[in-house]
């Protein structure tokens, strides 16, 4: 396990810079390696841009996408990686360098996503693309049963410990109810959130009891679909995929775009990168898109009526 002291890191890591001279005998010592230590050494390498400079190099990456532009952003922000991971470190008692890892996916991101010219400092913007990759690491590393990361989900687990603690020290017993209260969700997310936060978790090889020669994992069910639902399903599927084919060719171009690169995409645009796209505002793709879902909706109810209402859930 990496662990960082309250010593500042790039300090100990220049003052270890000049390396030291070691006797003929010592050369034959094994020394340990740390790739933490290793990372934070070349980071240290990259020299940091002024505001003014990085601003100019914002532009010019967001006039022309240019890798070698994106480089020297980037490098010049793996400091600010470090930092945030660290500040998630209480959380993921495990190898910095996973957090730092993904941060740094969240930092290129950042950089693709940025407007330069909207008035935003972008260590501010970047912090949260930061923040948002390396919350989702935790989240699904968590446990071996993943956390889910809904937005409500995230928000549990950074304050559900917290605002027990608070309602504790006040004397007050925080009960499901209350907690799901304070934080507009059901008591049975808090109790599953609160669940999966404790230690809980067990060898599915682990005995019953400790005498039992029956061990938990003969006890779960089967989850298996059967031949025939297996089948069904497929056909199902196949069956869907046409119908959308045909309702696409119905569609404008604009809705055919709204209809692939956000409601079907694994990955969709946000509102705001189609609503630049077409020249219109983030509410007005909304608007869009919530129109094109009725339709949806409507259209496969009438064509497909023994599809599940949660089958393509346009809500």
């Amino acid at each position: 396990m990496n662990t960082i002291t309250s010593e500042d890191p790039w300090t100990s890591l220049e003052e270890k810079e000049e390396p030291k001279k070691v006797s003929p005998a010592s050369k034959a010592e094994v020394v340990p390696y740390d790739p933490l230590q290793r990372y934070l050494y070349e980071v240290n390498r990259y020299l940091l841009l002024t505001p003014e400079e990085e601003k100019v190099l914002l532009v010019q990456y967001h006039n022309d996408p240019n890798p070698d532009l994106a480089y020297k952003l980037i490098t010049s922000n793996l400091r600010l990686v470090v930092k945030i991971a660290m500040e998630f470190q209480r959380y993921w008692m495990q190898n910095l360098l996973d957090l730092i890892q993904e941060g740094n996916i969240g930092l290129m991101q950042a950089i693709k996503k940025f407007d330069p010219f909207r008035g935003i400092k972008f260590s501010y913007y970047a912090s949260f693309w930061i923040k948002a990759y390396i919350l989702k690491f935790i989240m699904d590393n968590w446990k071996l049963v993943k956390i889910g990361t809904t937005q409500a989900q995230r928000k549990l687990f950074y304050n559900l410990k917290k605002e027990k603690s608070r309602l504790l020290a006040l004397g007050i017993d925080p009960v499901p109810k209350l907690l799901s209260e304070k934080f507009s969700v059901s008591e049975k997310e808090i109790i599953e959130m609160d669940q999966r936060l404790g230690d809980w978790e067990l060898s599915l090889d682990a005995p019953i009891t400790e005498n039992s020669t029956e061990d938990h994992k003969a006890f779960i069910p089967a989850r298996e679909a059967s031949p025939e639902k297996a089948l069904s399903e497929l056909e199902l599927k196949r069956n869907l995929k046409a119908k959308l084919q045909n309702f696409r060719k119905g569609l404008t171009k604009r809705e055919i775009v709204i209809f692939e690169k956000r409601i079907l995409a694994d990955d969709p645009l946000t509102l705001q990168d189609l609503g630049d796209q077409f020249g219109v505002s983030r509410e007005r793709i909304r608007q869009l898109e919530e129109k094109l879902l009725k339709k949806v909706k409507a259209y496969l109810e009438k064509e497909l009526p023994d599809l599940k209402p949660d089958y393509f859930d346009v809500s």
